[in-house]
This record gives C-alpha cells, sequence and structure tokens, in this order.
C-alpha cells in the first residue's frame, strides 16, 4: 500500500512494494465477515494476513512471487499469471500491492466467487474503476473509522509516521446483486488476539 513516503519514491525504486497489514485490521474483517475454512492468500509476503487467519482456524494457501524465507510460503506464483483457482479455493483475502492493486482485483474476480481486499479507500471513488466497482457484485466496503496503525514499505529506514492514509476492506461476492453497504467498522478493539495459536499454512496443490 501508498503512503506519505511514496511521494518521494518512484514505483521502480519501491522493490516489492510490500506493506505488511495490521494484525488488527485482519481480525476485524474476521469479526464482521463470514470466511470459509479454506482461503487463498496470493500476495503473503512475510505472512502477516496468513498467521492471523490461520490462528483462527482456518487453512490458508500462502503464494507471492517473492520469495519471503518463511515455513509455508510457496514463492514463485505470480497471481496475475493464474488461469484458475487452486483446487477447492473460492475465497481470496489478500493486501495486494499498490501498484498492482487495480489488477489483482479484476483477476481475482475472475478466478474466485468471494474476494476481500484491504485497498486505500479512495479507491472506491475512481470512475475509471467502474467496471470492477459498479456490477452489483461489490457487496460491502467496510471503511476504518480511525487510521490504521501506520504500514510502512518493506526496508523504510525513516521516521515511523503516524497513517495519513484511509483504508478499507472490500468485499465482492459474485452472488451478490444491487447496490454496495458502506460501513463503518473499528480495530482499537482487536489489539489483543483472542485466539490460540492455529495450524501453518496449506501445502500447494
Amino acid at each position: 500500500m501508498s503512503h506519505r513516503e511514496n511521494k518521494a519514491h518512484a514505483l521502480s525504486e519501491r522493490g516489492n512494494d510490500l506493506y505488511e497489514t495490521p494484525a488488527v485490521a485482519v481480525r476485524a474483517l474476521m469479526a464482521i465477515e463470514w470466511m470459509p475454512q479454506r482461503i487463498w492468500e496470493p500476495a503473503c509476503g512475510p505472512g502477516a494476513i496468513v498467521r492471523e487467519l490461520c490462528a483462527a482456524g482456518r487453512e490458508v494457501l500462502a503464494t507471492d512471487l517473492v520469495d519471503y524465507g518463511w515455513k509455508g510460503q510457496v514463492s514463485g506464483r505470480d497471481f496475475l499469471k493464474f488461469d484458475a483457482a487452486p483446487e477447492g479455493i473460492d475465497c481470496i483475502v489478500t493486501n495486494p500491492p499498490y501498484k498492482d492493486a487495480r489488477a489483482f482485483v479484476e483477476h481475482a474476480v475472475r478466478l474466485c466467487p468471494r474476494v476481500m481486499m484491504l485497498l486505500r479507500f479512495s479507491f472506491y471513488e475512481s470512475i475509471s474503476r467502474g467496471s470492477i466497482l459498479d456490477t452489483g457484485t461489490l457487496a460491502r466496503v467496510h471503511c476504518f473509522r480511525k487510521r490504521l496503525p501506520m504500514m510502512h514499505r518493506d526496508g523504510w529506514e525513516g521516521p515511523k509516521a503516524s497513517s495519513n492514509m484511509a483504508f478499507a476492506w472490500f468485499v465482492w461476492d459474485l452472488s451478490h446483486r444491487g447496490p454496495t453497504q458502506l460501513s463503518r467498522m473499528s480495530w482499537e478493539d482487536f489489539t489483543e488476539a483472542d485466539h490460540a495459536p492455529g495450524p501453518m499454512p496449506m501445502a500447494a496443490e
């Protein structure tokens, strides 16, 4: 995801474009949205989302183009080149690379009937994204009442400023038809995990 420091860094200079998702953001999503047992995280990075989903008892297929060197990750997998979702997977939960956010959404809804992505709230206002925002399948947008804890770019050595970007979970459901429900959610109620450690990420098919 992109933040204040990005203004000084061109896309080509931002390496893997990785911004780890705060655990509280994932916990807040799980408290408000139903999720199936098996989930695909196709931009898993070092596993921030995966850890929370597994701790809640979900089986997670964790893939990424980049090898972040942790057990359970399947690296070298370019999400945008998948022709179909892995067997048994019909839900994607991810925080996509900022520079590829639109492409990730467009591809995800072609592969899975249920997609949840953490995106900047401003993603919702674009006219050019009408093909993925105005089809009637964007079921819900959950915007955080308070800015999330800062997600700094991987390798960022500068000052740890507070977040100045509004984020939201966008939920596409291909069975949904009609207007998008817009709601506000809080992450402050989920600063402490209330679940025991869960299983490791599932093996790739």
